[in-house]
Order: C-alpha cells, then structure tokens, then sequence
C-alpha cells in the first residue's frame, strides 16, 4: 500500500474511488484491465490520503444534493480501511452535508460504519450492495480468494436490512462453465431473497474479459481448473462479452424468481433505483447522481 494526493475525488456522475488497486485477489477482476492505466502494481493499492478534503470541498461547491457512488472500480472496504478509515471519514462528510449514498462492497467492514448509514439513511438515502457469484462455499474461495465469502455478506446485508438501510445485490459474473447452472442461481437468489434486497442487477449470465483481465483470469483458470482455459478460448477467441451458452435458460430463471417476489431486475430500473436521490424530510426523489 501507499498513499497519494488526488487531483479530485468526484465523477462527473458523482462516483468516487478513495482506493486504486485491490487485494480481494478476485480471478475475473475487470479493473486489472489495461485500459485503466493503473501506473503501478496491482495489489499494491494506492490510497488517496486527502480523498476526505476533498470530496468536502466538491460538496460543498454542489447546487443540488444527489447520491453518491463508491465501489463500482474499487473496493472501499480493503482491509486497509480498518486503519485508513479514509471510507469512514467520507460517509461522514456525506451526512454532514445530507448527500445519499450508494456503495457496493465484498466486505462485512463496512458494518463498522453501520451508525452513520443509518443517519444518511434517516434523512436522504443510503443504499448497500454485495456482489453475489457463488453459493459455494469452497468455490468462493477460490474465485474470490481474500474476502470474505458469500455467506457472510448475505450476513451483512441481512444486518443492514434489519436496521433500515436499502440493499441490493450485483449478480456477476456468473463465470462459463464454472458457476453458470442452475443450482448455483437458484442457491444465490434465496439468498438474495432471505437477505430482503430491494434489487439485483444484472447484465447477463457470462464474464468480460479484456486485455490484462484476461491473462490474469487464463492464468487463475490453469491453476484451479485445468484444461478450461482453452475451452474459453476455443468458445470466445478475444472476445470481450463471454455469454454463458446456460443465458437464456437462466435468465428465464432470475426474471421469473424476481417479479414473483417483487424485487427489482430489470437492468435499467435497478440502475435508476441505485442511483435516485431521496430527501425524506421534503418527501421528494430527485435527480440521478447529478
């Protein structure tokens, strides 16, 4: 890890990455991928030390409340955030200035922070969401290696239900040929559903892989399943959307749970409802991130 002095902190869309880098160790990760010109390793995260200066000073500038972003290219719940509390501090500022927030973690630290969710959450918005990819204990493991597994974040969103706060899960990737059956969707929608998530998102049943994502998931595939990424290779070539031949059949599956149930999944609503800003005290939703 080391740390850095950001130039900003905010998005035009009101997103905020206060970590660069990740040490969740995920096999599929899409932000290894070149094309976000990481200038240095990896796991060795670069931390922004005045992310809490200024994301206060970009509030502060702001016209109009609206929600605010995190975990969509790094996790702000790294295990270095137990001692940074750069995260903490941010959620912080957030309530002060009665902004919403939304942020989407693998991490049950974030249950830390669970006091200032629920004071965003009492006066605007404030939205947590997981991502789910296995039910598999033992295959989570290996798929996520270094955080902790899907068990313990259906625990932690099932916790931040109980206390009032919105939550929601990120249905991806479910990875060809290796978690994309039924048995696995099915395991992960009952956990969804006991959990009480408002929303699931997904984009399809499949993987995208682009230039640096996709050597280090052909390297993880030789090490844990041999022999697969040439099956990859042969059904995808370079591609960077890798449907699951099982899409069709399991999306039929993941519509049908979710209308019957009442929750969220259609991409573009799900999207919507994530990013739609609530001030409760004027009993009014308002604008999207902007």
């Amino acid at each position: 890890m080391h740390t850095i002095q950001a130039k900003g902190i905010l998005s035009p869309r009101n997103g905020m990455n206060i970590y660069r880098g990740c040490t969740h160790g995920c096999i599929y990760c899409d932000s290894r991928s070149t094309c976000y010109q990481m200038d240095h390793p990896f796991e060795d995260v670069a931390a922004k030390a005045n992310a809490p200066e200024l994301l206060e000073e970009a509030l502060r500038r702001k016209r109009r409340r609206c929600m605010i972003g995190t975990g969509s290219m790094c996790d702000p719940y790294l295990p270095l955030e137990k001692d940074l509390r750069l995260t903490q501090r941010c959620l912080e500022i957030i309530d002060r200035y009665d902004f919403g927030v939304s942020v989407l973690t693998k991490s049950d630290l974030i249950l830390r922070d669970l006091d200032v969710l629920k004071r965003i959450n009492e006066k605007t918005k404030a939205v947590v969401c997981t991502t789910f990819t296995t039910f598999d204990e033992d295959l989570c493991r290996i798929l996520e290696p270094n955080v902790c597994t899907t068990w313990k974040r259906f625990e932690m969103l099932r916790t931040m239900r109980e206390n009032g706060i919105h939550t929601g899960v990120w249905l991806c990737p479910i990875l060809p040929f290796i978690n994309d059956t039924e048995e696995n969707l099915r395991g992960l929608l009952d956990y969804c559903f006991a959990a009480g998530v408002e929303v699931i998102v997904n984009f399809g049943f499949g993987v995208t892989l682009r230039d640096g994502d996709r050597q280090y998931f052909y390297q993880q595939l030789d090490k844990h399943f041999p022999g697969l990424k040439d099956q990859y290779i042969r059904q995808f070539g370079d591609s960077y959307q890798c449907s699951s031949p099982n899409n069709a059949a399991l999306w039929k599956i993941f519509r049908t749970e979710c209308e019957a149930r009442g929750v969220i999944w259609e991409p573009e609503e799900a999207m919507t409802y994530l990013s739609e800003f609530r001030d409760r005290q004027a009993g009014q939703q308002l604008n999207l991130f902007t």
